[in-house]
């Protein structure tokens, strides 16, 4: 994993100051969405580590199956194919997003509720966090019925877990200690 990572840095890094240069960095976030979730099929997989299939081929595969790309988009595609990392998209996607979210002053929130959230519940959550942190907020919402009740909100590494399953483990190491 960390491999991918290091692998992915560089060329996440350079089609962020492509996208940004040329003032594209909603399509190129777009775009590269859909070239990881081709290179994540299955059977894109199988075709990747095939000896029998050319960079070419390949590059010329996923840039089709990922819908409407741009030249520079393509030329990116082709350059994966050749040093044969397409198989780190995934990986290229989140530091770019990062690198763009940097950028654009946003963060990404992931709230999981115990219940489904009306749209005035979250935009409350969203303004207490764009208060604490100063920055926009891009709220990613998920119920997970298993916090019992509440909300537990992770924004990178941090955690703020007010959900009852949240209370009830801090409940049960005070109670061990």
């Amino acid at each position: 994993m960390a491999e991918s990572l290091t692998i992915a840095r560089p060329y996440a890094e350079a089609a962020f100051k492509l996208a940004r240069d040329a003032n594209s960095l909603p399509q190129w976030s777009d775009a590269l969405s859909r070239l990881a979730a081709v290179a994540g099929n299955s059977a894109a997989h199988d075709l990747i580590g095939n000896p029998r299939v050319t960079g070419d081929q390949l590059a010329a595969l996923v840039a089709d199956v990922a819908g409407s790309l741009s030249p520079e988009q393509r030329n990116f595609v082709q350059l994966l194919a050749e040093n044969e990392r397409l198989a780190v998209l995934p990986e290229i996607v989140g530091h770019f997003e990062t690198l763009k979210n940097d950028s654009e002053g946003v963060i990404d929130a992931h709230i999981d509720s115990a219940y489904p959230l009306s749209e005035q519940q979250v935009a409350d959550v969203v303004a207490t966090l764009q208060a604490k942190y100063g920055r926009k907020v891009k709220a990613d919402v998920h119920v997970d019925p298993e916090l019992i009740g509440g909300i537990s909100i992770r924004i990178g590494d941090e955690v703020h877990d007010t959900s009852v399953r949240g209370k009830l483990a801090q409940l049960a190491d005070a109670l061990m200690k």
